[in-house]
């Protein structure tokens, strides 16, 4: 009798080992826990006798014990299975943090039966094993078991086979959880470092936050540590001089020199002198030996503006610097080899002067290398309000002129402008409107009548009256929008009567609403 019952014992060791070797494998099967659960408690039942068994977790945000995984229970019955702190039996267990044993469920008032999954069982005795489920001090869910009950087999056993299985569940989500949080801040820190590369490729000369120019930065940010070619293109005035310093003072040779040279603006019987340097006595003039810009941006930077406007002659020239990294002097006859990364920009359409016969394909195709294209400023229009802006107060430093805001209907005005001069027009306007300015606003009037929003027809438009009536509306609806749509303190302002305020406002038309809105 005593050999058999040590050889049974023997036999159920086994076997539990056997289980908990399965379920160590079926929980490294998966870094998603949802993958390995319900293999587990399948694994319970084959071994335990288990006819139903559920793994219940913590919701973090609701704090409600909802079921995780289910043997033995349909989709309806496991999501009816949601348990308060203290709730029945699994609640319970939870909020102790403590195991608990039922040895006939029917018998006791704290057994819920929430699933349902048990009214059909009523007649059969069965046993409700829940043990806690823990990471140290904290308890995450609850392991639970039913099974019938059986006056031979000892609950603690069971208790103990579950706690271990349960230590391995909590053991496999401090896994999980370290390697979700390790996502989590690698994310979060690839997020903090492409917003400081922003951040830091939006220098303080160029003003935009449209799509458009993000992705012009993203372009300098990219291509700035690199010795690559760069092509910028872009209308006039767009401000392809500014990308050109800002790919300069953010590459590897910001400390080096950065020269820049409008091709446009030089005779071509100069240019090549300028750019290549002449030896001396090389034509009449040429009194001493002069280094060109080439040499002077050695080991730097150099921007070739307008490089759409140089003559064929100096295009093989600079064909010839770009592939081989050497030129002479005019008047030469030794090479002289440089380092120098070339940044080149133009309003014109090179792809068209190549079919025009006048600009060389080879250097196109040496020039493209990284294109940069720069929108023209009536596709920014939500930039327009932020340049305004700026420009308003570097004129009212330099100038002395203290500007304190524009009006809304000047900005108004620039905003529906169509630009095609583009930010430099703008900056332009905004001085010229600065200097005009004598009450620390620039209004409407203060712009050029080209910018003149109200449609006038030929016979009123030279007429001092529309000029007079312009000017009036502006101001009432400048003084309105500064006071919300106040008729008493806006008449105040302006000097008038509130009577006359009133016509004046149903003259223009003016919708006192609109400015009540905004308050």
């Amino acid at each position: 009798m005593e050999y058999k019952k040590k050889h049974s014992e023997a036999r159920r060791k086994v076997e539990e080992l056997s289980m908990l070797f399965e379920i160590s494998r079926i929980l490294d099967r998966s870094m998603d826990l949802r993958d390995v659960v319900n293999p587990v408690l399948k694994s319970l039942a084959e071994h335990m006798g288990m006819s139903r068994g559920t793994l219940t977790l913590i919701n973090r945000d609701t704090e409600e014990r909802g079921i995780e995984a289910a043997y033995g229970l349909s989709t309806s019955q496991k999501e009816k299975g949601r348990y308060k702190l203290g709730e029945g039996i699994t609640g319970k267990v939870v909020q102790t943090g403590k195991p608990a044993v039922v040895p006939r469920i029917f018998e006791n008032p704290l057994f819920l039966n929430k699933t349902g999954a048990r009214k059909s069982l009523r007649k059969k005795d069965i046993s409700f094993i829940c043990v806690p489920i823990k990471l140290g001090n904290e308890v995450i869910g609850a392991l639970s078991a039913d099974q019938l009950f059986n006056n031979t087999i000892s609950s603690e056993e069971d208790v103990r086979l579950l706690s271990i299985i349960a230590s391995m569940i909590a053991q496999a989500v401090r896994l999980r959880q370290s390697l979700q949080e390790e996502r989590k801040r690698l994310v979060e820190e690839n997020l903090r470092l492409q917003n400081e590369l922003k951040d830091r490729f939006c220098p303080s000369n160029i003003i935009g936050k449209t799509k458009s120019m993000q992705t012009v930065y993203d372009l300098i940010a990219q291509i700035s540590n690199t010795d690559t070619t760069v092509l910028i293109c872009g209308e006039s005035g767009t401000g392809k001089e500014l990308v050109a310093q800002a790919i300069h003072y953010n590459s590897l040779r910001a400390n080096e020199s950065f020269i820049k040279v409008n091709c446009s603006a030089l005779p071509e019987t100069l240019i090549e002198s300028e750019l290549f340097g002449h030896e001396k006595g090389a034509f009449t003039g040429a009194i001493s030996t002069k280094k060109g810009r080439f040499e002077l941006a050695n080991n730097g930077n150099m921007f070739l503006d307008e490089i759409g406007d140089l003559s064929p002659a100096i295009q093989i020239k600079l064909l010839r610097v770009l592939q081989e990294k050497e030129f002479e002097r005019v008047g030469g006859i030794s090479s002289i080899k440089i380092n120098v990364r070339i940044i080149v920009a133009t309003n014109r359409n090179l792809e068209q002067l190549i079919k025009q016969g006048k600009f060389r394909e080879d250097l196109y195709y040496r020039l493209n290398v990284f294109p940069i294209h720069i929108p023209p400023l009536r596709e920014r229009k939500t930039d327009i309000m932020l340049l305004a802006n700026f420009f308003a107060e570097k004129y009212s430093k330099i100038h002395n002129k203290p500007i304190e805001r524009i009006s809304p209907q000047a900005l108004d005005v620039l905003v529906n402008y169509k630009w095609p001069g583009n930010v430099r027009e703008l900056e332009n306007y905004i001085e010229r409107a600065v200097l005009l300015s004598k009450d620390e606003v620039i209004h409407v009037y203060h712009l050029p009548p080209s910018l003149q929003p109200y449609k006038l027809n030929a016979k009123e438009s030279s007429t001092l009256q529309a000029i007079l009536d312009n000017v009036e509306r502006e101001l009432i609806l400048d003084t309105l929008h500064s006071t919300r749509g106040n008729m008493a303190k806006s008449s105040r302002i302006l000097g008038i009567t509130e009577r006359l305020m009133g016509l004046r406002v149903k003259k223009h038309a003016i919708d006192i609403k609109q400015f009540r809105s905004n308050s």
